[in-house]
């Protein structure tokens, strides 16, 4: 073994090619991070895919940190060297064009910055040595694996890609350019003092089956990636000479980030093709294009966040021990005035609408794993148990599946599907549906026709990555209406009576000037059987209703709500009256808004705070508002009030999950609420009025005996 410090290289002993890092002994940042090593856990496995050392800690925590500190293995992919112009400095440093181009140190200082920031998230010590090695992940190529000692559950793995060096000017020797074949294969770079020793060149089937190794070798529960599906620029960047290979719409963000995730998708596709030992769930993160955005973290979480960032940019100038630089003197200090930071969103908003009676009282739950749906029913009506799940065939799909009920009982399933491009077969996305076939017997599973293509709103393949995620809601004759964000930022909406037989796509109405929201819309079918659809903007919330039944969806009078972060849900109230559950920018607090009859919107309720972030479940059952949340510490929180929402659970009784919550009620009128946990498996906890009992997991076992056994 080959141990570095203080700069130094000395031997030793052990296996041939191992590196252990260690550093001069420093309090470093204990006080402000206490942490102790978490016990490994092995029922749960996360593996994260980006394309730069700094994307997770901006676009990935707090729920990357939530990820070690459970003790779960946690391995993080970084496809790209990050090289830039090799000058650890920022562009606005006196003399910093006469600084010398150091592409392997600066690598390296980027390497270091995650490490130490990693480190920091584990153990509360920046300097917790690391064990360095050469790794084959694909035959003939080699890999950086870092294994840090105090918690060998947390691993880094660095491929060294060379990277774009641009954020949208297109180049041939990058990410992009494999990916769309304008380069047949993209070299690697070589960090200084790496156990590396050359560099290799990756085609483009390499470095998908070099992820697909990294998934086989880890069998994660949970893969995050980048966002595949960006918010084009609103102004064009035009680049003279690119060749038409390279030619496409620019994106509110890196290319390499785009580009990590369609390689990433590519690898799953390949991975869930093949054999494997538990089932994978994916979730995307927004990157660049969260500075557009209202903040979706409250001011403790983004500090906290920000501390990691200063140690990955080594803001405070310590020694750690390498000559080519301790951090990324790029990021340095100025997390705090980038709106990277205060920012968490994921590219699937989620739906509250997963969960839904069968005929016979028993519930059925939706949710994808390994791009497919999957099905789970209760065992017995209430019974608080569930069976494994069964697949409803079909791939490829991503983000989320809603599940809506017809009048006569039997299902529909929503969600999107990525096809990847293929010779003579474009990349698009394609909103999708699937019908049940025939009635669920008593103690049945529901059989579903295979998955309709329903096409997008946008015909062009390129702009049809950009259309949001499916919202349905049937009216009273049983039309299904069918909504979702389109290119533009408008809303696109179909329908289709007894769910099929499709309208071709249409815009709603806008009065005044267009609008421009976020993903993250919700619908619903008020006691008039009268239609209702709202959606986010950067500044306020707008909504679309029909006059009566059957009418054609209109624009309301402005709602004068305040900005929400995203994501919103609207629940009837009895007689004809609307209310609408979302989250307030920069303290995540969960406000209340209601809309009696026809009258106007007005704020009724701001709960308390419990940090956290995305979409809140919101339920009502008669006189009795229930809503699940997730705090910051990323576990669900519930509320039941009279009339109102009540005070929250305490923490203690809260449940770590992933995505959102669904609310249904169970066959004995009770309310049920639902999460699919880190594991891929279901746990649900049920209550009457503002009580609700332990949190069940889908075998029964209650969660507090899970969690001290």
């Amino acid at each position: 073994m080959l141990q570095a410090a203080g700069g130094c290289l000395l031997a030793g002993t052990g296996a041939v090619g191992a590196w252990q890092w260690l550093a001069p002994t420093s309090k470093g940042h204990r006080s402000e991070f206490p942490a102790r090593p978490a016990k490994a856990a092995t029922n749960e496995s996360f593996v994260h895919i980006m394309a730069h050392a700094d994307d997770s800690l901006y676009f990935m925590n707090p729920e990357l940190e939530q990820s070690i500190r459970s003790g779960a293995p946690t391995v993080t992919v970084c496809m790209t060297g990050g090289e830039s112009d090799g000058r650890n400095a920022l562009s606005r440093t006196p003399g910093y064009n006469k600084m010398p181009e150091k592409r392997p140190e600066f690598v390296r200082a980027r390497i270091n910055g995650l490490r130490e920031a990693t480190a920091q998230m584990a153990t509360g010590d920046w300097l917790s040595p690391w064990t360095v090695e050469p790794m084959t992940l694909l035959r003939g190529f080699e890999v950086e694996l870092h294994t840090l000692k105090a918690a060998p559950q947390v691993q880094l793995i660095f491929m060294e890609l060379i990277e774009a060096r641009f954020i949208k000017a297109p180049r041939k020797d990058s990410l992009r350019g494999l990916w769309l074949g304008a380069t047949p294969r993209l070299t690697t770079l070589v960090p200084t003092a790496s156990p590396v020793r050359r560099t290799f060149q990756y085609s483009r089937q390499q470095v998908i089956d070099s992820l697909t190794a990294v998934l086989e070798r880890y069998q994660p529960t949970v893969v995050r990636t980048l966002d595949p599906n960006p918010t084009h620029r609103a102004q064009e960047s035009h680049y003279p000479n690119t060749p038409p290979v390279l030619q496409g719409i620019s994106h509110y963000d890196h290319q390499d980030h785009t580009t990590s995730a369609y390689f990433a998708q590519a690898a799953l596709e390949q991975y869930w093709g093949r054999k494997h030992s538990r089932p994978t769930a994916v979730d995307t993160y927004v990157g660049y294009e969260v500075a557009l955005l209202p903040n979706s973290l409250d001011r403790a979480t983004t500090k906290h966040k920000i501390q990691l960032l200063d140690i990955y940019g080594w803001a405070d100038g310590k020694d750690c021990g390498d000559p080519a630089g301790c951090g990324d003197r790029k990021v340095g200090n100025r997390s705090k005035d980038t709106r990277w930071s205060d920012n968490l969103r994921h590219r699937a908003t989620g739906t509250q609408r997963w969960v839904q009676p069968l005929p016979d009282g028993r519930l059925a739950a939706f949710a994808l794993l390994d791009g497919q749906a999957q099905c789970w029913t209760e065992t017995k009506a209430g019974s608080g148990t569930w069976t494994k799940p069964s697949p409803v065939p079909g791939t490829m799909l991503e983000g989320q599946v809603q599940a809506l009920r017809h009048a006569d009982g039997t299902l529909q399933l929503f969600s999107i599907r990525t096809v990847l491009p293929t010779a003579g077969k474009p990349h698009l996305r394609e909103v999708v549906t699937a019908k049940q076939k025939g009635a669920t017997g008593p103690g049945g599973v529901p059989a579903f026709d295979a998955w309709q293509s329903l096409g997008s709103p946008e015909s062009d393949p390129e702009r049809s990555m950009e259309v949001g995620y499916p919202v349905a809601v049937a009216d009273k004759d049983g039309t299904v209406h069918l909504f979702v964000k389109n290119w533009d930022g408008g809303v696109s909406f179909r329908t289709g009576k007894g769910g099929q037989d499709w309208t071709d796509w249409e815009g709603l109405p806008v009065t005044g000037k267009p609008v421009k929201v976020e993903d993250g819309l919700d619908a619903v079918l008020d006691g008039k059987g009268r239609i209702h659809v709202v959606a986010a903007d950067t500044k306020t919330v707008h909504h679309w209703f029909s006059d009566s039944p059957g009418a054609a969806l209109q624009m309301a009078e402005p709602t004068r709500l305040p900005a929400a972060t995203g994501p919103l849900t609207l629940a009837p109230l009895s007689g004809d009256g609307l209310r609408l559950a979302m989250r307030q920018p920069s303290t995540a607090r969960v406000v209340i808004a209601d809309r009696p009859g026809n009258g106007g919107w007005k704020v009724t309720t701001q709960c308390e705070p419990i940090g956290g972030y995305g979409r809140v479940a919101l339920e009502q059952s008669g006189t009795t508002t229930v809503l699940a949340a997730r705090d910051d510490k990323g576990r669900l929180r519930l509320s039941a009030g009279s009339g109102r929402p009540g005070p929250w659970q305490s923490q203690d009784e809260g449940i770590a999950h992933r995505a959102t919550p669904g609310i249904a009620q169970d066959a004995h009128g009770r309310t049920v609420a639902v999460v699919l946990g880190m594991d891929g498996r279901l746990s649900s906890t049920r209550g009457k009025g503002t009580t609700f009992d332990d949190w069940i997991s889908q075998d029964g076992k209650v969660s507090s005996d899970l969690q001290s056994s």
